[in-house]
């Protein structure tokens, strides 16, 4: 799939998920994460020898304040590896914890497969976490951990981002 077709794939995805999940909050009361979109790293993000300077987005996460959560939550992490080479790295998750408040901070985790986007396997079953929060600037961060990776912020500069 290529670069363009991920960045439209994402968004659409995660359109159809919130959509199934605003009629679940509609019904219950539950907490939930939804957006699209795309951030930029501060300098010095990195992965797997990868340096990163942008991710693309899409997600749809119901916290039903019980401690669990359910949806999608996908991201194409991208940057240039160690000999120059453009790298897109996608990561696809299922959370199955979190807690949230209206307005955010909101955080949920789980297990997600990693694509690397070099032609290497993907990796199943890592541990991951999302913590969605307002920065100082009022733009929402996306902050992911990918196994004992921590990515710094990104901060959301496209889409959008709803916590209710």
């Amino acid at each position: 799939m290529t670069r363009r077709k991920i960045w439209w794939a994402i968004p659409l995805i995660a359109i159809a998920v919130s959509l199934f999940s605003l009629s679940a909050l509609a019904q219950s009361g539950q907490t939930t994460v939804t957006g699209a979109g795309a951030g930029v790293f501060p300098a010095g993000a990195a992965f797997n020898g990868v340096s990163l300077s942008s991710l693309s987005f899409g997600m749809g996460i119901a916290l039903p304040g019980d401690g669990t959560a359910n949806g999608a939550f996908e991201t194409t992490l991208v940057g240039t590896s160690a000999t120059g080479l453009a790298r897109s790295i996608v990561v696809v998750g299922d959370p199955t914890s979190g807690s949230g408040k209206v307005g955010g901070p909101a955080t949920y985790s789980g297990l997600c497969s990693v694509n690397p986007g070099d032609g290497t396997p993907t990796l199943n079953g890592v541990p991951f976490t999302v913590t969605m929060a307002t920065l100082p600037d009022g733009k929402w961060g996306l902050a992911l951990s990918l196994g004992t990776t921590r990515l710094p912020a990104a901060a959301v500069n496209t889409g959008s981002v709803t916590v209710k």
